[in-house]
């Protein structure tokens, strides 16, 4: 059988534009000779599409263009990840479901089994799991349909089976020539080296070729990175879809001995990882999310530092450097180099860019607040005043001009709520909110070495680079003045907020217990900043968001008992 594998990057809710493209998909595939074409989990409305399926037409529209892919569909079958209705009177009022369509019609319906519910993932808020999983034939061939999580019940490689039911070994047992699992996997770091790792796995431990498609493109916080591959049942690599863009795969199998296959294995893609997958993951997070939602410019603050460095460098390369707005905001504490900084990486990117001094609208503002603040020291509040006018300053220009205002804090200070409210949180996105300040140095210095590469001058000025940072909101300020140095920082905030470790169990991996007691109080305080900041793109196991869902009127002390509790 000759398979095509639709890599697709659909809208949430465009069910018309992404019926559109998986009917563009079919004609490809079926002029290349194929005889299946298989697309992503919830390919007809985008994953995640949440409380749209509550709005009843939804569903009437979905099955109206699943009849328009059947329609079109002649000559080769299409397997069409869309919603359906249970309609049972007892259980969850949808189905996660795969539509096998050929020649007008559906021939095979069939319904994810294991429904996630935890970090980003609330499938059980609307499906009911599948009743049972079937074998569907086609060509002469066992198809066995999975959907996204049921490939995931592997305890053998995910450590621990978090359901009873096992879809895959069900499937193999009932005698499925070949796996096929549509997905909408997002991506994090280094999760596709795991993933290829379970693909693998399942496939030699099953003897059975194992098709993986998945959604590819960032909806919201969620990236997702494509990566659709086949293997045999050997576990041997037979076909790869290119990472972070939309891609149509076509092979054999088994491979026929024609010369009608697809390129050698040394063709074929090899998928970024480290700094380059991150790189990538921000540029499409940022370019996708920018045209989802309507905005072709961007605007952001220019510090320096190197954060917003950073901000500005993807943006130019995710949205072009002419629809990028720099803007730059000293007040009397900012240093001569910020400023400088600032300016040399504009022209290295060929952004624009404006200076807009803040000292008067600062003054005025302490004037008008001096009687309310007299005989109070100094503090706080001063100091945030100025983030807040600068805030106030780049939301100015965002709705003046319609830019996409992007937020520049990174996931170190998010996570100790070293960032002002209504001031360096304004935005529309938060590109760096998952991201460590101490990986932003790093991918700072992986943007400068592939511009270089490319025969170009390191847009990054040494002096962001290098500089100990700072927030500038008072005389000689440093971020350590406040936190400890970013190394420690983010080893402590590693383990207590991705990895969800107690502060006992970090103490005892040598770290000093009155940092570890102090950050993981900050994290805990902070709450109530993070829940008001702007969506953020999620790269890491553990982000801040949609994903994380803690109390913001609590009183747990991580820290507060004196004696260790029992292990």
């Amino acid at each position: 059988m000759r398979m095509a594998m639709a890599q697709l990057n659909p809208i949430v809710g465009d069910i018309a534009g992404n019926a559109a493209r998986i009917i563009t998909a079919i004609e490809e595939a079926r002029r290349r000779g194929a005889d299946l074409l298989i697309t992503p989990e919830l390919a007809l409305i985008g994953y995640p599409p949440r409380d749209l399926l509550l709005k009843p037409i939804v569903l009437a529209q979905m099955e109206q263009s699943l009849e328009q892919i059947a329609r079109e569909s002649r000559g080769i079958a299409a397997l069409v990840g869309y919603v359906q209705k249970n309609p049972a009177s007892v259980g969850r009022p949808f189905y996660n479901a795969a539509a096998l369509v050929k020649d007008g019609a559906v021939l095979h319906r069939g319904y994810k089994s294991l429904l996630p519910t935890y970090d980003v993932f609330d499938e059980s808020r609307y499906f009911e799991p599948g009743p049972r999983v079937e074998i569907t034939p086609l060509g002469g061939e066992k198809l066995g349909l999975s959907i996204c999580e049921d490939l995931w019940n592997d305890e053998q490689v995910v450590g621990r089976r978090l359901y009873h039911f096992n879809p895959v070994e069900a499937l193999a047992g009932a005698g499925a020539g070949v796996l096929i699992n549509i997905s909408a996997s997002p991506f994090e770091l280094g999760k596709n080296d795991f993933r290829r790792r379970l693909i693998t796995h399942q496939a030699r431990r099953w003897r059975i070729p194992i098709v993986y498609v998945n959604q590819v493109g960032a909806n919201d916080e969620l990236i997702f990175d494509g990566n659709s591959a086949a293997v045999d049942a050997r576990g041997n690599l037979l076909a790869q879809a290119r990472d972070f863009q939309e891609d149509l795969v076509v092979f054999d199998l088994p491979p026929r001995p024609t010369g009608l296959s697809e390129p050698p294995p040394a063709s074929r893609p090899e998928p970024r990882r480290a700094m380059a997958s991150l790189h990538a993951a921000l540029l499409l997070g940022l370019s996708d999310y920018a045209r989802k939602c309507g905005f072709q410019t961007a605007v952001l603050g220019l510090s320096g530092g190197i954060d917003s460095a950073v901000v500005a460098a993807l943006a130019a390369e995710a949205l072009g450097a002419g629809n990028v707005v720099g803007v730059a905001l000293p007040s009397r504490y900012s240093s001569d180099h910020s400023l400088r900084d600032a300016r040399l990486l504009a022209e290295a990117l060929g952004i624009h860019f404006h200076v807009v001094p803040i000292e008067a609208v600062h003054q005025a503002m302490e004037a008008t607040l001096a009687g309310l603040f007299a005989g109070a020291a100094p503090g706080l509040a001063e100091e945030n005043m100025q983030a807040r006018i600068r805030g106030a300053i780049l939301m100015a220009l965002s709705n003046k001009f319609g830019h996409l205002l992007l937020t520049t804090g990174n996931k170190s200070e998010i996570a100790t709520g070293y960032c002002t409210l209504y001031g360096d949180m304004c935005g529309g996105l938060a590109v760096l909110s998952d991201v460590p300040k101490t990986m932003v140095y790093r991918l700072a210095r992986f943007i400068n070495d592939r511009v270089r590469a490319a025969g170009r001058g390191a847009p990054i000025p040494d002096g962001s680079l290098t500089k100990p940072p700072s927030a500038e909101l008072r005389p000689d300020q440093k971020d350590q003045d406040t936190l400890p140095p970013y190394d420690v920082l983010d080893a402590i905030l590693q383990r207590y907020v991705e990895e969800e470790k107690s502060v006992w169990n970090i103490i005892d991996e040598g770290f000093d217990s009155r940092i570890v007691g102090r950050v993981a109080r900050l994290v805990d305080l902070n709450e109530y900043k993070r829940k008001q900041m702007p969506p953020g793109l999620k790269v890491t196991s553990r982000a801040f968001g949609y994903g994380r869902r803690m109390p913001i009127a609590q009183k747990y002390d991580p820290a507060a008992m004196a004696r260790r509790p029992p292990a």
